[in-house]
């Protein structure tokens, strides 16, 4: 543990030194030098007090979000910065031992830095800084609907044209403007969908997180064929030290009631039919099966009494159980809508063009749609933020999906 402090020390140590580096370069004035260590001290000296003082009996509060966005804005700018300053660094160095060996005389072995080349780090390490203030104070709530029209071969007749709206990650415990989840709660209502989804994480941690949201979610309009939602990771309470075993069951009770606070039925590995004129359709809950993050759900106990000729929409909070599980599963699942990623709440999105975001390298599937062997999953955004308090670039997401039926488009 102390060789690891030591590490991260020399880390902080080398970028705040290159970071330094810049700003001395482009100015010589003693305040300006002052009020920069003055202030990045200071930051750090917080950051370090907050986190030695963080309590897994409590688990993330507003002022942990505080401090991981501030983190956040500290690091990655000056970690740009040393990248392009170590960069030039690298190339002084070869020039100065170019002009030694060729033996030109000079009165220091580096040639000098060039202002020109602080300017472009400070320039480019403004643009994390500005995105993630930006993610902090319109992203998070900068909620997008995103609608699919999906073509299934074997939908049944009766089902062309039904439309379903799902939401993913609410994650209550972060919120901190009643406003804007009213308006994403009036979005979602806005919706002409016949169904609503919720795949999970309808809280951080604690049950109590969501009591001052229950009137605002009881604000969900009715649906014909009702409101439906599955466990997420988050809604165990596994990343808290409980006091007891106890009361670690008590909140996990707690946080299932929940759902019927705000009017969900909630699926523990089970499923239900619903009807629409003479055809039906399965809608298949199972609690969260992670490959990282807990296998409670059972996929075979939800789907008892479905046969594999039936349509089926599954919700499964983790998409690593679709790539593991489900996609080659034999009761053939036609629809898994997932969520959880968030896409790391932090990516590029050029719709149809393209996307990337850190989340990728975890997980196959991390946003959007995607399909193997005549199977599609869905990932959705999430509603909600945690951690890294805002978004840039991974919106929040409500998506509504139109059934069709037809051939499955690559």
């Amino acid at each position: 543990m102390a060789f690891r402090f030591l590490i991260l020390f020399i880390i902080i140590g080398i970028v705040e030194l290159y970071a330094f580096q810049a700003i001395k370069t482009l100015t010589k004035s003693k305040w300006v030098l002052i009020a920069y260590i003055i202030i990045s001290v200071a930051a750090i000296l917080f950051i370090a007090y907050e986190f030695m003082k963080f309590d897994r009996a409590v688990g993330q509060t507003k002022m942990t979000l505080i401090t991981l966005g501030l983190l956040l804005l500290v690091l990655l700018p000056k970690l740009v910065l040393t990248f392009v300053m170590l960069m030039e660094d690298v190339l002084r160095l070869m020039m100065g031992t170019v002009t030694h060996f060729m033996g030109h005389n000079s009165d220091s072995f580096l040639p000098a830095r060039r202002k020109f080349v602080s300017q472009v780090a400070l320039g480019l390490a403004a643009v994390p800084f500005l995105s993630l203030i930006y993610g902090m104070t319109v992203g998070k709530y900068n909620f997008k609907v995103i609608k699919q029209t999906l073509f299934f071969p074997d939908l049944p007749d009766a089902f062309e044209g039904f439309k379903l709206t799902q939401i993913s990650d609410i994650h209550s415990g972060s919120f901190d403007n009643p406003e804007k989840i009213q308006y994403a709660i009036d979005l979602i209502n806005e919706q002409e969908s016949d169904l609503l989804l919720f795949t999970g994480d309808i809280v951080n941690a604690k049950a109590d997180e969501m009591h001052p949201w229950i009137e605002t979610f009881n604000g969900l309009k009715q649906y014909e064929y009702g409101k439906y939602s599955i466990l997420g990771n988050h809604d165990y309470g596994a990343y808290l030290d409980w006091k007891s075993e106890a009361a670690k069951a008590a909140n996990f009770e707690a946080i299932k009631d929940l759902h019927r606070q705000i009017d969900f039925k909630l699926l523990l590995n089970e499923n239900i039919k619903i009807k629409r004129g003479d055809d039906e359709i399965a809608i298949i809950g199972v609690e969260n099966w992670g490959k990282h993050f807990g296998e409670y759900g059972d996929i075979d106990k939800a789907s008892e009494n479905v046969a594999p000729q039936d349509f089926k929409i599954l919700m499964s909070h983790d998409p690593s159980h679709w790539e593991y599980i489900v996609k080659r599963h034999p009761k053939n699942v036609q629809l898994t809508l997932s969520g959880h990623t968030h896409g790391m709440q932090f990516g590029i999105e050029i719709p149809g063009y393209f996307k990337w975001s850190l989340a990728q390298y975890m997980y196959k599937q991390w946003a959007g749609l995607y399909n193997e062997f005549g199977r599609y999953v869905y990932v959705n955004r999430g509603f909600g933020f945690h951690a890294y308090p805002g978004r840039v670039g991974i919106m929040p997401e409500i998506t509504v999906f139109e059934l069709k039926k037809g051939n499955i488009v690559a």
